[in-house]
């Protein structure tokens, strides 16, 4: 999936988030419970700030979860036997679909 945020930002908000997912922000904050791997910021008033890292590994849950249709058992499972892998697997799907809506667009353009 492909999400659509700034990239010259360093911490993102909840309401950022569940836009660019187009999920609920209960979702992300159930999400953040069950998954080790996301570790967002807490600002004083104790709302979540997401890092670009938190935003890839949001990405990676969501193909998971959403596309793939892994249960959150199945994908904590899956992230921890083959973190590496997984995560470098997700990373090249993610850039191709980058250039793939960046074609599309140039294709429309024409």
């Amino acid at each position: 999936m492909y999400v659509d945020l700034p990239e010259n930002k360093r911490y993102y908000s909840m309401g950022e988030i569940a836009k660019a997912f187009d999920v609920n922000q209960s979702l992300i904050r159930f999400w953040d419970k069950e998954f080790d791997i996301l570790k967002p910021k807490k600002n004083a008033k104790g709302n979540r700030m997401f890092t670009p890292d938190d935003v890839k590994n949001l990405q990676l849950i969501f193909h998971l979860v959403k596309e793939r249709g892994f249960t959150l058992e199945g994908a904590k499972v899956h992230l921890k036997e083959g973190q590496k892998k997984t995560l470098d697997k997700f990373e090249i799907i993610r850039k191709l679909e980058i250039v793939k809506t960046q074609l599309v667009t140039i294709k429309d353009s024409l």
